[in-house]
């Protein structure tokens, strides 16, 4: 007995709900959702259909034992849903295929799913299929993204235009998964009646995509950390000094980790058991202030670090506190004010604690893995290179002592002659660079400038050496050439073979500014006559000290108002300018040196310094010595006897005048 299509909707529907309830066990009120549609099996016949209701584990006949018989059914379809699939969602797509195979004919829509069971939803094709509830949907959205959706599909039902959504749907499992949605208005008569698309589960595709972001943010991340290794790594092979050392590991760790303090401590060299504070970012007065000096045995995070040989990371004041609990020591946060989290570094060479590094931040902080293992290479890394700035130090400290000790603590003061001379060493390398002054027994002035190629103890020992011959020699027979010959024999004797050194040495009479002069491979004096344009000694230059060459000598003259200045190639020449082309250019300033800078020998000084290395950064030890046969001073001369004493330079060395 045939059925009406009101008969059949119905006795579908009754069959979805009963078989709904069987499978779950409670009545399901249909709701939109999302998911996708794995497959899809055409059923032409009510055997077909109980089949696969079979398979899915539950008989029409015991579900609805009433059931009338299902011969009008013209066509059906199974689909199978994926997981997370709603019914909604699966019937909205089937609809539409069967719509598209037999319009206006009933049909019948199967849903199965592996973990929820079957699932049977009879309709008529365009009338009246128990659709979802309009906004029912929204609340299996994340909350994250519930907002954002909500919103766009209002705008889409106010304007009628295509939705397109990606969001995150709760499962019954309590998770979320990620699905692209796309639907369309289906209008009839001009007004919607129904909303049609499909829905892609893109939880794979999303995770992998979430996946590769963390990969690449972890790559960039550690590509970055390489980067700043290399970068200290660099710095450090250029820095020279213990402060400069420090400057570079504090700097590039704390701008590699984010932290807000840091302080580098050093073993005190003669009590292994005591660590002096070298550099703490914390102001003096703050309540972060490291103490100068601290015993290894008092609690702490850098003591922590030397004692336990390893770095350790605390990430708040609580693991702080538990850390140091057995030392009952009340006063120890107190001593890091407002700081909340630490990570310290021993500083070790060959085994032995040279100091500990100390990182600190005003907020809590995790450390991670990959920073704390960059921090421990820079930690390494700085560590080398203090032991090397320790030694380079100690050595300097040495050459300079010595050089100190050879260069002349005064000029002697000489009436009718002004004397004044500078020494401008290169950062703190210490090298050859010399002059000296000195009387004669016969009353009259010897001066000499000279330079012993190098740096360190080997260069200031040569100088030594050469400027203590140079003053026994002159005052055995102070004739230029003789001098010059005699250092040759010393300088082959004593030096050797590579090492070259010069040295432009002249004789004065004070009383009348005639003299004698040799010069074994120096650049030439600089000389200034009132009225005339500023020019270099025209004399032609012997060859340095030890080649084997006739020494010779010539005259010199100084008359009143005429000043000599001899100088080192620092003055002159750089990695950026050539020798000729700076004796040039300093002929070129002395040319533009007002007259009463060029009449007061010290002003004269600063004025050759400055102007020749301004624009030019100084890689070589600078040595400028003045000598003037001033104008006569109304005032009188000088008591004889007076000497001129060294001035205070500026960096390491002294300004001699």
């Amino acid at each position: 007995m045939g059925m009406s299509r009101a008969e059949v909707r119905s006795y579908y529907a009754g069959i979805g709900d009963a078989l709904i309830r069987h499978a779950t066990g409670r009545p399901v009120t249909v709701a939109a959702a999302s998911g996708s549609i794995l497959g899809v099996e055409r059923i032409d016949t009510t055997r077909d259909l109980d089949d696969v209701a079979r398979r899915g584990g539950v008989s029409l006949s015991a579900a609805l034992p009433d059931a009338p018989q299902m011969s009008p059914i013209r066509c059906a379809l199974h689909v199978v849903a994926g997981e997370g699939t709603g019914i909604s969602t699966a019937a909205t797509a089937a609809l539409a295929l069967c719509e598209s195979i037999t319009r206006d004919h009933l049909t019948a829509v199967v849903i199965t799913d592996g973990r929820d069971g079957l699932y049977v939803i009879g309709v008529a094709a365009g009338a009246g299929s128990p659709g979802p509830a309009p906004d029912g949907w929204l609340a299996a959205i994340h909350p994250n993204d519930r907002d954002r959706i909500e919103r766009d599909w209002r705008d889409c039902i106010r304007t009628g235009t295509v939705f397109d959504g990606s969001y995150r749907v709760r499962t019954k499992t309590g998770s979320y998964r990620h699905y692209d949605v796309r639907a369309v208005p289906i209008e009839r008569d001009g007004a919607i009646i129904e909303w049609m698309g499909a829905s892609t589960d893109v939880t794979g595709q999303r995770e992998a995509d979430e996946m590769r972001g963390r990969l690449t943010e972890q790559l960039s991340a550690a590509a970055l950390r390489t980067s700043r290794l290399q970068q200290a790594t660099s710095l450090l092979a250029e820095a020279l000094s213990v402060q400069q050392v420090i400057t570079v590991i504090t700097d590039v760790g704390r701008s590699a980790i984010g932290a807000d303090r840091s302080a580098v401590a050093m073993v005190v060299d003669n009590d292994r058991l005591r660590l002096r504070v070298i550099r703490s970012d914390a102001s003096s007065d703050g309540p972060a202030q490291l103490p100068g000096e601290m015993a290894l045995s008092v609690p702490g995070v850098m003591t922590a670090a030397i004692a336990l040989r390893r770095s350790v990371v605390f990430d708040s004041p609580d693991s702080l506190r538990r850390y140091f609990e057995a030392e009952q020591d009340g006063e120890l946060l107190l001593g890091y004010g407002d700081e909340q989290a630490w990570v310290g570094l021993p500083l070790t060479t060959s085994g032995a604690p040279l100091g500990a590094l100390q990182f600190a931040f005003t907020s809590p902080h995790q450390i991670t893995d990959e920073e704390r293992v960059f921090l421990e290479a820079l930690a390494g890394q700085g560590a080398l290179a203090l032991e090397r700035a320790k030694l380079y130090e100690r050595e300097h400290a040495t050459a300079e002592t010595l050089q100190r000790s050879l260069l002349p603590d005064t000029l002697p003061d000489v009436p009718g002659i002004a004397l004044r001379a500078t020494y401008k060493p290169v950062s703190i390398e210490v090298g050859g660079d010399w002059y000296d002054a000195f009387r004669l027994p016969d009353g009259k002035l010897a001066v000499a400038a000279g330079d012993v190629m190098g740096k360190g103890l080997t260069a200031a020992a040569g100088m030594g050496r050469v400027r203590n011959a140079l003053r026994a020699l002159a005052l055995t027979d102070p004739r230029p050439a003789a001098v010059l010959a005699g250092l040759d024999r010393l300088f082959l004797a004593t030096e050797l073979d590579e090492q070259v050194t010069t040295v432009c040495y002249l004789v004065v009479d004070p009383r009348t500014g005639q003299g004698v002069a040799g010069n074994a491979g120096h650049l030439p004096p600089l000389l200034l006559s009132p009225g005339e344009p500023p020019r270099l000694d025209q004399t032609e230059a012997g060859t340095p000290l030890g080649w084997a060459s006739p020494r010779h000598q010539y005259p010199f003259s100084l008359p009143r108002g005429n000043t000599a200045v001899l100088y080192s190639d620092g003055l002159v020449e750089n990695r950026r300018r050539g020798l000729d082309s700076g004796l040039d250019e300093l002929v070129a300033v002395a040319g533009q040196a007002p007259p009463d800078v060029v009449a007061d020998p010290q002003r004269l000084i600063d004025y050759l310094v400055e102007k020749m290395l301004a624009g030019y950064e100084q890689d070589d030890d600078v040595t400028v010595l003045v000598l003037q046969m001033p104008e006569p001073d109304p005032a009188g001369p000088r008591q004889p006897g007076q000497q001129v004493r060294a001035g205070r330079g500026r960096g390491l060395g002294r300004a001699r005048g």
